[in-house]
């Protein structure tokens, strides 16, 4: 799931002036919001619907989402403190009372995290898979484990005694260790020594046999710990963890950014400890050491006795147990382009297209670069990088296409937290095979996806984009469901290459004709959009806005939806992640819906859809695709775009598919209550006691997409969707395809 972002006081900006108790009443605070869209990850763990190792998977990936925001989020308040930044929060909040809210819900969460793992590991072990503790393993396997730990893990670790002669080792983030109270002899002091784990060491070790035994890293080292201290006597251990300050702030006044991020890439490995982990047996006196070296707040002190650093449990996911994880899913590949040989131009130059990630496959946007590079008609190409995976065949196409004499231009995004050093290798390797990279600027972070190839055509130059709404990936194409718009209009085609200039020569776009940019102006269209939709609301006609988003906290949008809500606009949401909107608060906002699906995929998709007259869903509606939220660091410090859906098979699919199953769905949806808190939603079933509930990605995943389905697939061969009633079971389209309320 997606990382926090640094804290971020612009969210506090309104359009309406509030004071600190209408604030509260007004918003939810963005980190509580944040910390309850992690819980209804953990949640996921919880379902006895899903598979076993899908559910653990769920407990590591609400393990990690909370590490990050640890690193980044708490670290970021408490910078505030520290700087006596007393700035409030959306809901009226200061930095100190956030984190005392904070601080009790991610304790609750741990402990909620560790009672999950406790369920998961007894329900594994009786399918045949064993999180194990030493004491569980028989003759044999602790003879292979001995065996194991002499020849693996022994030549990889380094005690390291602390005492004057030796200062307290650095501990790196996320960094997991082991700490020994010793004796020898007739000495007469204690010895303290540290075993730092390697971060490249393995985290658990399977035992061999037809049983799937797991041990962690750990419980070998404290289990054999007598052969790598001979001599010695182990009066007490303790193993901890430490979460330390990972957010880069970057100066505008820097001169050489990737000096810079290789510097600051340094600093954070370093930065300052957040959090400290420690075992619930941890010796006494080696746990008063670890909090004074530490000098960790008190509160952010956390004790378990179950197992630290859960992220790690990923690694037994890939556990070869296909009866225990979520049926195979083949993406597919677009009929459409494979009627053109295969060929993406000659099919984009037919009609535009939309590939609908991870249901419709990635190799679509790959193999787009990949022929332009091997095209001898294609003369440049300029490409949007912000994040893309350790092995790319993105970069590999870009390089291929330097190599064969294309011109190339490449923005590479630095600040993509988390990913800055790959993002460096990445563009000292495009530089080396000729291609023009670009950092773009100091102060914002381009976050826009695009693509842009110019084509030597019969009746001249031709240019083809691609818009995405996610990064250029493959595996994360595989996991977040995300939008590849694909179109050959020439409008925006020059509206892009204006976006470029724009990033590349800080030639400020004027007089877009179709697009609309951040900063600034993705905010303007919207307000634009949504005065409409308050206008027809006010004079009688048809009204409502749909919005897709991974989240929302910018308080002058929010002003603006619930003014539309106000004027009587029905607004229905889809927000995965943090809402500080309310929904449903009488005299405020009760005409919006919000709900956020939770799913085996990540939703990640960003659309908005405008009913310009019409009862949604219509052809007449208004529909774009974004790369923003609706947070002030999209909207107002971020390179983004917005793009206009104007095709009519394409408008169908993302409003009357895409959008509108997402609606629909209700297998995996949680209702926002006006409370602010979450309830997972239960099949409505109206007069029909065995009406089923809908779930969005498992028609996605059974059904081609309306603009990919090419001519050998029947109009009527895609089920289309309806709303029936208010929140009604989708049934089929009528034969005219016709979107209805």
């Amino acid at each position: 799931m997606n990382a926090p972002d640094p804290v971020d006081s612009s969210d506090t900006a309104s359009a309406t002036p509030v004071t600190l108790e209408e604030a509260a009443e007004r918003y939810t605070n963005r980190e509580l919001s944040w910390l309850s869209f992690n819980r209804r990850v953990l949640a996921e763990s919880e379902n006895e619907a899903y598979p076993l190792l899908e559910r653990l998977r769920f407990l590591s990936i609400s393990a990690s989402n909370l590490d990050e925001f640890t690193m980044v989020r708490i670290a970021g308040l408490e910078g505030q403190m520290t700087r006596g930044i007393d700035t409030h929060a959306i809901d009226g909040r200061t930095p100190r009372q956030q984190l005392t809210a904070i601080r009790d819900q991610v304790l609750t969460l741990e402990e909620r995290q560790q009672r999950s793992l406790q369920t998961l590991r007894a329900l594994l072990a009786a399918e045949g898979i064993l999180i194990a503790e030493t004491d569980q393993l028989d003759d044999e396997q602790m003879a292979w484990a001995e065996g194991y730990f002499t020849t693996d893990i022994l030549p990889l670790i380094t005690p390291q005694a602390i005492d004057p002669s030796h200062p307290f080792p650095f501990v790196q983030t996320m960094g997991l260790g082991l700490i020994f109270r010793l004796k020898r002899g007739k000495r007469k002091a204690d010895l303290m020594e540290m075993v730092l784990i390697p971060s490249g060491a393995p985290r658990f070790v399977r035992v061999p046999g037809d049983k799937a035994v797991y041990i962690a890293i750990e419980k070998l080292v404290t289990r054999f710990a007598g052969l790598l201290f001979p001599g010695f006597k182990i009066l007490g251990d303790g193993v901890f963890r430490v979460l330390r300050d990972s957010d880069i702030e970057v100066e505008e006044e820097a001169e050489d950014l990737v000096r810079y991020f290789r510097t600051a890439i340094q600093r954070r490995r370093r930065g300052r400890a957040v959090l400290l982990e420690l075992d619930e047996e941890c010796d006494e006196k080696a746990e008063a050491l670890l909090r004074e070296q530490f000098d960790v707040d008190a509160a952010m002190i956390v004790k378990t006795d179950g197992m630290l650093g859960l992220r790690n449990l990923d690694a037994i996911c890939d556990e070869p147990r296909p009866d225990l994880k979520f049926p195979p899913f083949s993406p597919r590949y677009p009929e459409r382009i494979l009627e053109h040989d295969g060929d993406c131009f000659s099919a984009i130059r037919e009609k535009d297209l939309v590939i609908h990630h991870p249901f419709e496959s990635f190799d679509v946007v790959v193999d787009f670069l990949a022929q332009a590079a091997n095209d001898p008609n294609v003369v440049s190409i300029k490409q949007t990088l912000y994040r893309a995976g350790d092995q790319s065949p993105v970069i590999a196409a870009l390089v291929e296409a330097a190599q064969n004499g294309k011109a190339v231009t490449a923005v590479v995004e630095l600040k993509a937290r988390f990913d800055e050093e790959r993002n460096i290798r990445w563009a000292s390797e495009l530089e080396r095979a000729g291609v023009q990279v670009i950092y773009g600027f100091t102060e914002l972070k381009t976050h826009a996806k695009v693509s842009l190839v110019v084509r030597r055509e019969e009746d001249g130059y031709r240019t083809y984009c691609h818009f995405g709404t996610g990064n250029y990936h493959p595996v994360n194409a595989k996991i977040y469901t995300d939008l590849s718009y694909f179109t050959a209009d020439p409008a925006l085609g020059r509206d892009a290459a204006r976006l470029f200039n724009f990033v590349t020569g800080y030639i400020e776009p004027e007089r877009l004709e179709a697009l609309a940019i951040s900063p600034g102006g993705i905010r303007e269209k919207l307000y634009d959009l949504i005065d409409a939709e308050i206008e027809a609301a006010r004079a009688g006609r048809p009204s409502g806005i749909w919005v897709k988003l991974n989240a929302i906290t910018n308080r002058g949008m929010i002003d603006k939806l619930y003014e539309a809500s106000a004027a009587g606009v029905e607004i229905r949401m889809v927000v995965r992640g943090i809402c500080s909107l309310k929904a449903g608060v009488p005299g405020l906002s009760e005409n919006i819906h919000v709900k956020s699906i939770i799913g085996r995929f990540l939703e990640h998709g960003r659309i908005w859809a405008f009913a310009n007259g019409k009862a949604l869903p219509s052809r007449q509606a208004k529909v774009y695709i974004t790369s923003a939220d609706a947070m002030s660091r999209n909207l107002d410090r971020r390179v983004e775009v917005m793009v206009p859906i104007i095709n009519k098979t394409v408008h169908d699919q993302v409003l009357g598919q895409v959008m509108l199953a997402n609606i629909l769905d209700i297998d995996q949806s949680w209702e926002l209550h006006p409370d602010g808190q979450y309830e997972r939603m239960q099949p409505v079933s109206g007069d029909d006691e065995d009406a089923e509930s809908f779930n969005c990605h498992r028609y996605f995943m059974s059904n081609p997409s309306l603009s990919g389905r090419g001519q050998a697939l029947e109009a009527d061969a895609v089920p289309r969707l309806r709303l029936s009633g208010c929140m009604g079971n989708p049934t089929d389209l009528p034969a005219d395809g016709e979107a209805r309320s």
